[in-house]
């Protein structure tokens, strides 16, 4: 063989072996992470019938305690909880000391004081479980098993953002009138031989009372987040004008994206990355009613979206409002932890872990058939546009490591 052909020979060998040796450190890495979301999938999956149990082993803490203990800037409760039964079932069975009308808001509630002195918000049952709300994706009443639902896919997602929720019955006639406040009291009234109450807030009407069947009401029962943490309350950079004929900026500006990107708390830290990520869990139960949102005071931006309010999800199995990815889909850009567990979620693997997870749910079974299938469906169009993203843009773009700096986006 000749000298210069040798070299040419020799040359691409080197160019070969050097792109090898990258590629092959890329890998390890991308290897190692996803390896590493593979076995915390598993642990989930392991871990996500939770039986409600009042027992709680090696320790004196009472459930609240601990649940107050779990809540830290980016995780309302840790992976593993083996005291998550102990927590629900507590919050599910605890005497009920004082009821008030809830916090302000435009859907009824009521808040419960549970012993040991633990504040719960307690949504009542408005919807039989095939009841389909027509209309806007945000019509009717909160649905207090969609609360119940939404925290179950927050676990199963891995994001641990959601506050606990639990079915709850209560008799609203001896555990709730007895202690409850005047002005929660004068709320109440008896249509034929079902105890009602309408309560307070922007949608309340004496017309239109929540009622139990006979004194014993459904509902669900949400953890109230520790006081030692205060919310702020933020606008949703992609919410709705709620205006007939107006639209947002994001509904025509296909470059919408690009100016949240220069706008703090977007233009670094975890912040826009918890915006898509709420994307996809508000997409999944069918919420598009997100137009604000929490985090915790003071945070600069590194707190995570708190998943607060859930009710409006779960109404209508046939909708399909791609709206709600928008954030998806016009920033292109997603955390590779997310993207790898909606994989593991695929071919019919979410419905089974979500019919899994509220097994032992009091007010069991949570979702009618329809709405399990309709996340199944609702998942395969997240990852179909996930995939338009990295087509266009490329893989390295589009999906994000969980750490990275945000500043290069």
């Amino acid at each position: 063989m000749k000298l210069k052909q040798r070299v040419v020979l020799l040359a691409i060998l080197l160019v070969i072996f050097i792109f090898t040796k990258v590629f092959l450190i890329d890998n390890l890495d991308s290897s190692a992470a996803n390896r590493e979301d593979q076995k915390a999938f598993h642990r989930m999956m392991a871990g996500l019938r939770v039986e409600l149990a009042p027992k709680l082993d090696h320790t004196l803490q009472s459930p609240w305690e601990i649940a107050a203990q779990w809540v830290v800037p980016r995780e309302v409760y840790p992976e593993e909880t083996p005291e998550l039964g102990a927590i629900m079932h507590a919050m599910a069975t605890k005497k009920v000391i004082k009821a008030d009308v809830g916090y302000k808001g435009t859907q009824l509630k009521a808040l419960l004081i549970l012993e040991g002195g633990q504040k719960v918000v307690f949504k009542p049952k408005r919807y039989n479980r095939d009841y389909v709300v027509e209309g806007e994706p945000y019509a009717g009443y909160d649905r207090h098993n969609a609360e119940v639902a939404a925290f179950h896919l927050d676990r199963i997602l891995g994001f641990r953002r959601a506050p606990l929720v639990v079915g709850r019955f209560v008799n609203l006639r001896t555990e709730v009138k007895p202690v409850a406040t005047e002005q929660l009291l004068s709320t109440f009234l008896t249509v034929g031989n079902n105890t009602c109450f309408y309560g307070k807030c922007y949608y309340c009407r004496e017309t239109e009372p929540a009622c139990a069947d006979g004194d014993t009401m459904e509902g669900s029962v949400t953890l109230w987040l520790p006081d030692v943490w205060p919310l702020q309350k933020h606008r949703h950079p992609w919410g709705r004008t709620y205006r007939e004929g107006k639209l947002a900026r994001w509904e025509y500006d296909e470059s919408y994206c690009d100016a949240v990107k220069k706008t703090s708390p977007y233009d670094s830290g975890p912040r826009l990355l918890d915006i898509i990520d709420t994307a996809v869990f508000d997409y999944l139960i069918g919420n598009a009613d997100r137009h604000h949102y929490e985090s915790f005071q003071d945070d600069e931006g590194a707190s995570m979206l708190i998943l607060l309010d859930n009710a409006k999800s779960f109404g209508n199995p046939s909708l399909d409002e791609r709206s709600i990815l928008a954030p998806l889909y016009q920033c292109c850009i997603i955390r590779v932890s997310t993207w790898n567990r909606l994989n593991y979620l695929k071919n019919g693997v979410l419905k089974s872990a979500l019919k899994s997870a509220m097994a032992h749910d009091p007010i069991s079974p949570v979702l009618s058939e329809p709405h399990l299938d309709a996340v199944d469906q609702r998942l395969l169009s997240v990852l179909a546009t996930v995939k338009q993203c990295t087509d266009q843009f490329g893989a390295d773009t589009v999906l994000v490591e969980d750490r990275m700096p945000l500043s290069h986006l």
